[in-house]
């Protein structure tokens, strides 16, 4: 009876174990995934003269479906069904999941904006190789920190702070998406405030909101926060 208890209670730590050493693999592999797009963007897209590029939301964050992949490649309990299902439908399953998978590498990889010193270069599905606008072409400015709390991983967080360019074709890009970098490593928020001041100098609409800013006043370091309040408050 002894060695049967015992056994059990090996049997369910070696289950527990193998659980958190999988979903340690899954944040592994999902955090390899978005890194390694996010260079590939970097090489293909970012010109020499760039001020920051950004890998924009919430296209970004389809990256999440192959999140899901992982789940099933390392749960028995998933990837066997799947499997089974995959093998009885094997005629339309795999090419539609290579064709689909490749339309989601293809949406992901050309989703990025460029800005430069005095244009933006925008990367997207119906424009891979980039249409240019230059400033005088951004009809407005929408910037603010986001109130609400959501538990949907495609819309915006609580407490991100939002910079959100409205161009003269009605399209909209929030420079603060979930990834992208700028030149030489410079802080991300000093380079916002040196591209604020350059668009409200140009006499560019902007709205900017102080709501919410006590969320940002709770995580950010006081140089950041003071930055971001910078911009917040400089105006038309």
């Amino acid at each position: 009876m002894i060695f049967w208890e015992r056994n059990l209670i090996l049997k369910v730590f070696k289950k527990i174990f193998l659980l958190i050493l999988s979903l340690l693999l899954v944040l592994v592999l999902s955090l390899v995934l978005f890194i390694t797009i996010a260079l590939i963007q970097e090489k293909a897209f970012v010109t020499q003269e760039y001020m920051m590029w950004v890998f924009k939301s919430p296209v970004s964050r389809l990256v999440l479906i192959f999140e899901v992949y992982f789940v099933f490649l390392f749960f028995k309990e998933f990837r066997t069904g799947a499997i089974a299902f995959a093998k009885k439908h094997k005629v339309w399953v795999y090419p539609s999941f290579l064709f689909m998978n490749s339309l989601l590498l293809y949406t992901v990889i050309f989703n990025v904006s460029v800005v430069t010193n005095n244009k933006i270069i925008d990367h997207s599905f119906f424009k891979p190789t980039g249409k240019v606008y230059n400033y005088s072409e951004i009809v407005s400015i929408d910037t603010g920190v986001y109130g609400n709390r959501s538990f949907n991983p495609f819309l915006n967080n609580e407490g991100q702070f939002y910079y959100v360019l409205t161009l003269k074709d009605a399209t909209k890009i929030d420079l603060n998406g979930d990834a992208g970098g700028t030149q030489n490593h410079r802080d991300i928020y000093e380079v916002f405030e040196e591209l604020d001041r350059t668009f409200v100098d140009m006499g560019i609409k902007k709205t900017a909101s102080m709501d919410s800013f006590e969320l940002v006043e709770q995580d950010l370091d006081p140089i950041y926060v003071q930055r971001l309040k910078r911009i917040l408050t400089n105006v038309n």
